[in-house]
């Protein structure tokens, strides 16, 4: 495994935020999973415009002890079919704090969000 890659699942791991380069620095919400990032966008989630219909994103995974950079790095951009990636769904739902649905957090997000996987190229 090469430093970055190292650097990488650490950082995704340990915090559960990072920046994304869009039409602005985006700060999200999100969840390590089998090697890649995933997040939810659209409907009551977090808003990151266009970011679906990138194919690349540029993102920085900063420390969670004191906010300096660890890495950054481009990552490969594919809509998850929900169905299909139920486990990484289910770790994604975990890692959402304060959601007025917990219960239902699930179906609320395959009726009015995207849930995106982010995978590293390195």
């Amino acid at each position: 495994m090469s430093d970055q890659t190292s650097a990488i699942q650490e950082g995704a791991k340990k915090s559960g935020i990072l920046w994304l380069t869009l039409d602005r620095p985006r700060l999200a919400w999100h969840a390590w999973h089998d090697g890649s990032i995933y997040l939810v966008t659209g409907g009551e989630e977090q808003r990151l415009p266009g970011l679906e219909s990138l194919s690349r994103v540029r993102v920085t995974l900063r420390s969670k002890d004191n906010g300096a950079r660890l890495v950054e790095f481009e990552a490969a951009v594919s809509v998850v079919d929900q169905a299909a990636a139920a486990d990484a769904v289910a770790v994604l739902a975990k890692e959402r704090l304060n959601a007025r649905d917990s219960d239902h957090l699930t179906e609320r997000w395959a009726r009015d969000s995207t849930v995106l996987r982010l995978t590293p190229v390195t």
